[in-house]
């Protein structure tokens, strides 16, 4: 019996994290970014604690693994892309577009498409056991999901600011599937030889989370990008 139960907890966190993401998605729908964003942040601490367990407690499963895909795509795929279309839908769009301003919006749901397909990349790609391979789906969505919290509203009621979203919205599509090098936070040890660059954006990011707040985060995300295709070009770790 407790061999049984053993078995089932990381499974349950997993579900914690999948119930996570449909309250968010679903607080989303209504525009309560705020508490969207809450949930996301729920969902990703399950994210984080699911396979910790399973290591752990020696009970990784191939089901484990599927289902973390389908809650982390959840969590990190459509609640983010319901943040982006509720928001467009709400948006003032330049005229000039026309009828199709209220299409537009429903092209946020590309964003779940490919990280799910960021996703099922990862499970089979054997390079990504200490780093990453294009943007992980955690960044990108707390990368969205602050930007829509923190000055959402204000981007789209300029001009232009509705279509913008959607174009930087491709540009983060395209890095979740991208064959960039990522480097990821995961410490062997913890001296600073070798962990220079992990340190560097810790710190970093602390400061902009503090002088920015809710915005910081988005602007770390976007800081490891640009520090990850730094490290790339050097071909540091």
């Amino acid at each position: 019996m407790a061999n049984f139960i053993t078995r089932q907890i990381p499974n349950t966190i997993t579900c914690c994290n999948l119930i996570s993401g449909c309250i968010a998605t679903y607080n989303a729908v209504l525009g309560l970014y705020e508490t969207a964003f809450l949930f996301i942040v729920l969902g990703a601490v399950f994210d984080f604690f699911d396979g910790m367990s399973a290591r752990l407690l020696g009970v990784s499963s191939p089901i484990g693994k599927e289902l973390d895909s389908l809650a982390d795509d959840v969590t990190f795929g459509v609640a983010p892309s319901a943040m982006l279309f509720t928001l467009l839908s709400d948006a003032s769009w330049p005229s000039a577009l026309g009828a199709a301003a209220a299409v537009l919006p429903y092209l946020a749901f590309v964003m779940a498409a490919f990280s799910a397909l960021r996703l099922a990349k990862f499970n089979l790609d054997e390079r990504q056991a200490t780093s990453f391979i294009g943007l992980p789906t955690p960044a990108n969505t707390l990368f969205w999901a602050s930007l829509i919290v923190g000055a959402g509203e204000r981007v789209v009621s300029c001009g232009w600011g509705a279509p913008a979203l959607l174009a930087l919205m491709l540009v983060s599509c395209w890095l979740l599937v991208a064959e960039l090098p990522m480097f990821a936070l995961k410490f062997k040890k913890w001296g600073w030889r070798g962990n220079e660059v992990k340190y560097v954006f810790v710190a970093t990011a602390a400061v902009l989370v503090a002088a920015l707040g809710i915005l910081g985060v988005a602007a770390a995300i976007a800081w490891y990008i640009i520090l990850s295709a730094a490290v790339s070009r050097t071909g540091r770790q």
